[in-house]
C-alpha cells in the first residue's frame, strides 16, 4: 500500500541537488570561489584531494565570486577543489561543564580531558544583537574586585564595562588575574586574543592560578592563529558570558586585548577588499567594536561586568582604537609605565582614570572623602617636578603641603601584592583613616 501523504512529505523535504562551488583562486588569506551560493558568515567545507576538509567562512563577494577566509591552515588546497556550503553560521555548545576549561577560538578543548565537554546544555550563536537598551536594569550594586585602587577610586558596578589602557609590559594581564581571583563574580570568562603562546601558560599558572581557574572559562586565540579565529574567539567569549548571564549569574568577562581584535578585523577587511581609513584601520573595525562591546552589561536575569584591555601604541592614549573604545565603555583605567618603572603595582594612574558610575555607586560621605584625596593627588602631580628637584618650599601652598604629607601613606594604600586580597569594607576603612588624618 502506497502512503501518498508520507511520499509527498519526503519529496517536499528532500533536496535532489548538492550545491557546491569550486576554488578559483587563492591570494594571501582569501579564497575566491565560483559557482557558489552562500551568505555572509556562512560556514563552508573545502574538500581537498584525499578527503581532508578545510573549514572556511564567507566574508565577501566580488562580482559573481564568493570570497572565503579559512578557519585553519590552507596547506593542500588546489584550484578546482569542491566547496560545499553548510547553510549555517558558526555556533558553539556551552554549558556548566566548561568551568575550569581552556578552549581555542572555535570552542575546541585545548586541555587533555577530551570528554569534559562531551555534553553541551545549549547551542549559542556567536553573533547576536546587543540587548534592547530599554530592558537593561540600571546598575546599582558594586562589583568588588579585591583591588584597592579600583574599589576605592574607580568603583565598578555589576554590569559595568571598563577599559584597561596601557602599553606593553605594564601589568595588564597581572591586573586581570588579580580581579579574576578576588572579585565577587560567580563565573569568569577570560578571552586571550592575539596573545603570545608563551604568555598563555604563564597567565594560567601565575596570574590566574588553580583557584581562579576553577570558576573560569579561558578562551585562547594566539597570535599565530588566522585572523578569523582571533575574531571568533572574542565573540565566543561574549556568547559564553551571555549564556551564564541568562542563568542568573554575575559574570566577569575579561578580554585581552580589544586592540588585537581590531587588528584581526583589519586583516580580514583589507583582504576582502575594503579600503583603509584612519591609520590603516578600515571603517568596519569601528562599526564592529560597539557590536561586540555593547553585548555585555545588565539583563533582566544577571549581569556581565566586563574589563577590556586596550594595547595603546607608543603609550598614545588618543590613538584611534583607544579613542573609539573609550567612547563606548563606562570608564577607563590607565596603567602608567612610569609607575611600573618605580615598582608601583598595580600601576594604576588614578588621576588619569575614571569610573562613570562612581558617584552613583558610592555613598555621599565616601564620595566626599575620595574626591578630597583625589584632589590632593592631582595637586601633587601638578607640583611634582618642583618637589622632586627641591624647588618647592614648604608653606607655599597648604594644599600641596597636605599632598606631600599624604603621598607616602597613599602610595602604600594603592600598592598591592599579587597575592594580597582586600575586602571592600577594609578598603573603605583605610580610606576613612587617610581622610581623617590628612583632610579632616
Amino acid at each position: 500500500m502506497i502512503h501518498f501523504e508520507r511520499l509527498h512529505e519526503i519529496v517536499e523535504t528532500t533536496s535532489p541537488y548538492r550545491y557546491s562551488g569550486k576554488v578559483d583562486q587563492v591570494v594571501g588569506l582569501t579564497i575566491r570561489v565560483k559557482s557558489l551560493y552562500a551568505f555572509i558568515g556562512e560556514i563552508c567545507k573545502i574538500i581537498l584531494p584525499g578527503g581532508r576538509e578545510i573549514t572556511a567562512e564567507v566574508v565577501g563577494f566580488q562580482s559573481d565570486n564568493v570570497i572565503l577566509m579559512p578557519l585553519g591552515d590552507l596547506d593542500g588546497i588546489m584550484t578546482g577543489c569542491p566547496v560545499i556550503p553548510t547553510g549555517k553560521a558558526l555556533s558553539v555548545g556551552v554549558g556548566s561543564k566548561m568551568l575550569g576549561q581552556v578552549l581555542d577560538g572555535l570552542g575546541n578543548l585545548l586541555s587533555e580531558d577530551a570528554q569534559a565537554l562531551s555534553c553541551h546544555e545549549h547551542e549559542a550563536q556567536l553573533y547576536k544583537s546587543p540587548p534592547n537598551p530599554l530592558t537593561r536594569p540600571p546598575i546599582k550594586d558594586i562589583m568588588h574586585t579585591g583591588v584597592r585602587a579600583i574599589d576605592a577610586f574607580l568603583t565598578c558596578g555589576q554590569g559595568q564595562r571598563m577599559g584597561v589602557f596601557a602599553g606593553s609590559g605594564v601589568g595588564k594581564s597581572t591586573l586581570l588575574g588579580m580581579i579574576s581571583r578576588y572579585s565577587d563574580a560567580d563565573v569568569n570568562v577570560i578571552a586571550l586574543i592575539g596573545e603570545r603562546g608563551r604568555e598563555v601558560k604563564a597567565f594560567l599558572d601565575k596570574d590566574l592560578g588553580p583557584d581562579g581557574l576553577k570558576k573560569s572559562i579561558v578562551i585562547c586565540a594566539t597570535s599565530d592563529q588566522p585572523p578569523l579565529v582571533r575574531l571568533k574567539g572574542a565573540f565566543l567569549a561574549t556568547a559564553v558570558a551571555e549564556y551564564f548571564r541568562d542563568q542568573g549569574k554575575n559574570v566577569m568577562l575579561m578580554m585581552d586585548s580589544v586592540t588585537r581584535f581590531a587588528m584581526a578585523q583589519r586583516e580580514v577587511s583589507l583582504a576582502a577588499g575594503e579600503a583603509p581609513a584612519t591609520k590603516g584601520y578600515t571603517p568596519s573595525v569601528f562599526a564592529l567594536l560597539p557590536k561586540l562591546l555593547e553585548r555585555s552589561g545588565t539583563s533582566a536575569r544577571g549581569s556581565i561586568t566586563a574589563f577590556y584591555t586596550v594595547l595603546v601604541e607608543g603609550d598614545d592614549m588618543n590613538e584611534p582604537i583607544a579613542d573609539a573604545v573609550r567612547g563606548i565603555l563606562d570608564g577607563h583605567i590607565v596603567l602608567s609605565r612610569e609607575l611600573a618603572a618605580q615598582s608601583h603595582y598595580p600601576a594604576i594612574d588614578v588621576p588619569q582614570s575614571v569610573s562613570r558610575l562612581f558617584h552613583d555607586l558610592q555613598g555621599k560621605s565616601e564620595v566626599k572623602q575620595l574626591s578630597s584625596l583625589r584632589h590632593l593627588m592631582g595637586a601633587y602631580k601638578e607640583s611634582e617636578d618642583l618637589i622632586q628637584i627641591g624647588a618647592y618650599k614648604s608653606g607655599s601652598s597648604p594644599v600641596v603641603d597636605r599632598a606631600v604629607a599624604l603621598k607616602p601613606a597613599l602610595d602604600a594604600f594603592l600598592k598591592q601584592d599579587i597575592e594580597e586580597s582586600s575586602s571592600f569594607d577594609e578598603t573603605l576603612s583605610r580610606i576613612q583613616t587617610l581622610y581623617q588624618k590628612h583632610c579632616g
